[in-house]
């Protein structure tokens, strides 16, 4: 039996995409110790994961924090890891394997630059699709990958039968209308629109929900919908995960829950502006679909209302 180290640190949607992929090396390394070495925001989650054996949390402290990369490193070496999947590939996870591995090969640190194709340089190969790039790096270090194109999030979900009951939720749509405040350009501004044409054809046959995190309950009052909290906290990430999945539909900004949404199998559809591509990031899936448009300031509550009608009926 051997140690393997698992490496991802966010953000949320790129959780729910590596899902799939953890689970191929669980199933290639079934006599193995699987850790993953993640952030404070994914720890608890992943204690809910069946194909983790444990965590190990990185603050990402600065490098030039001695003291924690210290403990860190001993941590990391003291489990005498045999093989490391880096799914960060950045430049902090670069310099972990200096630290850690120096002299390694992808025989011992798998990540996108030791699994590089000959013919392609780094940024080439980081224009290719998310999930075929974990693929091309799971089957390079000679792993078969039967899940890394299917993620599934559902292990992530919690029983949410009280906040439903608090909320009257029986059918119900949930929007994700907020982004990140130095992301604005993946923002639609025309969620309070679409809600007053789904509530004019709909009002009696679905609610119309939102669930902000906690930096966006504040703004959340500017959106005309049913505002879902937990003890008037932000649902976690279990929580949401539950909220989404048992959803009639899921409208959303290209953000972690919109990514949670595709690889929870709801239906639903994500709106993409200029700043990357939906086939890109691996979101598109059997249920869930994206709006592609060069500016999203273009992109009519009357165009959202006819896709969402078109996939709800």
């Amino acid at each position: 039996m051997s140690n393997i180290l698992i490496i991802k640190h966010g953000s949320l949607g790129d959780i729910a995409q590596a899902c799939g992929a953890i689970q191929d090396i669980f199933e290639n390394h079934k006599k193995d110790k699987i850790y993953l070495l993640t952030t404070k925001p994914y720890i608890d989650l992943f204690k809910k994961n069946p194909f983790i054996t444990d965590t190990i949390l990185d603050k990402r402290l600065s490098r030039f924090n001695l003291i924690y990369l210290y403990y860190l490193m001993r941590t990391i070496k003291k489990l005498d890891f045999q093989k490391v999947y880096d799914f960060q590939n950045s430049s902090r996870t670069k310099f972990y394997k200096k630290v850690l591995f120096p002299k390694s090969n992808l025989n011992q640190w798998s990540s996108s630059e030791t699994t590089l194709p000959k013919d392609k340089t780094k940024e080439e190969f980081d224009k290719n699709p998310v999930l075929d790039r974990f693929e091309h790096q799971l089957k390079s270090s000679g792993l078969a990958t039967n899940n890394t194109m299917f993620p599934d999030f559902s292990w992530s979900c919690s029983d949410i039968k009280h906040i439903k009951q608090k909320y009257n939720l029986d059918k119900y749509i949930v929007l994700f209308p907020f982004c990140s405040p130095h992301l604005t350009i993946k923002k639609w501004p025309y969620y309070n629109e679409l809600i007053d044409l789904i509530e004019n054809k709909f009002a009696n046959q679905f609610k119309v929900v939102i669930a902000p995190g906690p930096s966006e309950i504040k703004n959340s009052k500017e959106i005309k919908a049913t505002c879902v909290l937990n003890n008037e906290k932000a649902l976690d990430i279990s929580e949401l995960s539950s909220l989404i999945k048992e959803s009639s539909f899921v409208i959303a900004n290209d953000t972690g829950p919109a990514h949670m949404a595709a690889h929870l199998n709801a239906k639903g559809i994500t709106l993409f502006g200029s700043h990357t591509t939906a086939h890109k990031v691996s979101i598109e899936r059997e249920n869930f679909k994206a709006i592609q448009v060069s500016d999203l300031n273009k992109l009519s509550a009357n165009k959202v209302f006819e896709k969402f009608e078109e996939k709800i009926n």
